[in-house]
């Protein structure tokens, strides 16, 4: 009952953001790392998508569940949604079959860093009314 006050859908999914963002930077550092080798492909991470498409699926409305054989309706009680991460194939303009743009992943690591930072400053802003609600001041 008390993780349903302190750790609300909205901390669940800013630390889900988070733990993507986490995810994309290792994933940017081994493309970066790899930039000279022979044949790699590079990878990227795949969140924002995915978590619009798990929102859509979501309703406000959500039946009662009475029975442990009876089918869930609605909104699910635990949200979660995985970051995947795909290699990329796209053809290469280099002749060793290498498809990583060094330009191209340090703006996307640019990006990135801006969305973590956002989205670690909002969960720190969820904590503040915790303890604003908590303290009273």
């Amino acid at each position: 009952m008390i993780e349903k006050l302190l750790f609300t859908r909205t901390m669940n999914m800013l630390e889900m953001g988070l733990d993507a963002a986490a995810l994309r930077n290792r994933v940017i550092a081994d493309n970066l790392a790899n930039v000279d080798t022979p044949g790699y492909k590079r990878s990227e991470v795949l969140f924002e998508d995915v978590l619009k498409q798990a929102m859509g699926r979501d309703t406000l409305l959500a039946g009662t569940l009475t029975h442990e054989k009876h089918i869930p309706i609605g909104r699910k009680s635990e949200f979660s949604v995985t970051p995947k991460v795909v290699r990329s194939e796209d053809t290469s303009m280099r002749a060793d079959g290498n498809n990583v743009d060094i330009d191209r992943e340090m703006a996307a690591l640019a990006k990135n860093s801006i969305m973590y930072t956002a989205l670690a400053q909002e969960l720190n802003g969820e904590f503040q009314k915790m303890k604003m609600a908590i303290t009273g001041r």
